[in-house]
Parts: structure tokens; C-alpha cells; sequence
């Protein structure tokens, strides 16, 4: 080999170099942390629902995400499951809905919480308004606290003689609270009922 040969392929090489180091550096794999209600497989649906939508935009399980699942027997074990997700340093956390939101949003002030449905976020402190959710949190909703009044008004209207009817909720779910709350009670001070 001449001289100016590898003086060439020396200078190649020395300015390829980093990028061939950088190139081979492999991408952070990002960590989704899911909380969920035992057993896993009554929520297998939403699950393959939530890889199909992540795949869609290019996140794959096992090739740049992970998903840590937590599953929990009874609700009142979501706290301590939440904050181990928060100890883990997952870069998100996905709340199904409004019952694994509340513990969640406890845990961590910093990392973001994803929900899916959220049966009034406003309402239950999870966001300060629709527009501008502020904070950490963010997600769809379908704002069950108007639609729950809705429903009632026009149960009244069906059965106008009608003046007491029963509401049955899960207290130990945080969604059950609009229709026990602000949503159910305030049909009856209403004009015309």
C-alpha cells in the first residue's frame, strides 16, 4: 500500500469512526409501567389492544419498549403497587381508568400517567380542566358524570310520576363516585323535577 493510500484510508476511517460508534450505541428501550386488576387474563383484550395501538406507531414490546405489568387481587393493593412502579423508574404510567389513576397520581408527581378512560377526570382531582390538563396526567373520558344525569333526567322523563329512584355503585372504585356524587344528587334541585 502507498503512502497516500493510507494516509486516505486513515483519514476514512478516523472520520467515520464516530459515527460508526454511535450507530452501534443501542437505543434506550423505554419502560411503560401497567397497573391492573387480577387476573391478568380478564384484561388480555385491553392488553393486546394497547401493544396493537403501540405497535402501530412504531413501539415495539421487546425491541424499544418494555411493559411492566402489575397486577392486583383487590383494589386496595394498586398504592404499593404504583409506587413500585414509581421505585422501578418506569418512564410512564398507564392507568386503565379512574381506579388506577387516584393511586398513581400518589406516587409520582413526576412521571406521566397515561389513562384510558377516566369516568370524570375534573371531578375526582386527576386533571385541573379538560383543555389544559396541567401536570402529570392525561388521557381520554366520556364524562360519565354528565352522561349519568342524562340517563336519570331521561328515566324521569319516562316515568314522570316516579319520585325516588336507587342508585347501585362499588363505593371501593373511584369511578363509582359521580353517581353517588355531584352527577346523581343534582337532578333532583333541578327546575321541573
Amino acid at each position: 500500500m502507498r503512502r497516500r493510500e493510507f494516509i486516505i484510508l486513515l483519514g476514512t476511517a478516523t472520520a467515520t469512526w464516530p459515527l460508526t460508534g454511535r450507530a452501534q450505541q443501542p437505543a434506550k428501550v423505554a419502560r411503560i409501567g401497567f397497573l391492573g386488576l387480577a387476573p391478568a387474563a380478564a384484561s388480555a383484550n385491553r392488553v393486546e389492544a394497547l401493544r396493537a395501538g403501540l405497535r402501530d406507531l412504531g413501539w415495539v414490546e421487546g425491541k424499544n419498549i418494555l411493559i411492566e405489568f402489575r397486577w392486583a387481587e383487590r383494589v386496595d393493593q394498586l398504592p404499593d403497587l404504583a409506587v413500585e412502579l414509581v421505585r422501578i423508574k418506569v418512564d410512564l404510567i398507564f392507568a386503565p381508568s379512574s381506579t388506577f389513576v387516584e393511586p398513581a397520581r400518589k406516587a409520582t408527581q413526576t412521571i406521566p400517567i397515561v389513562f384510558a378512560l377516566d369516568a370524570d377526570p375534573v371531578g375526582l382531582g386527576h386533571v385541573a380542566s379538560l383543555a389544559r390538563p396541567g401536570g402529570n396526567i392525561t388521557g381520554l373520558t366520556m364524562q360519565a358524570t354528565e352522561l349519568n344525569t342524562k340517563q336519570l333526567e331521561i328515566l324521569k322523563e319516562a316515568l314522570p310520576q316516579s319520585t325516588r329512584f336507587g342508585v347501585l355503585w362499588n363505593p371501593t372504585l373511584l369511578q363509582g363516585s359521580v353517581f353517588g356524587g355531584r352527577g346523581v344528587t343534582g337532578i333532583g334541585g333541578r327546575p321541573g323535577s
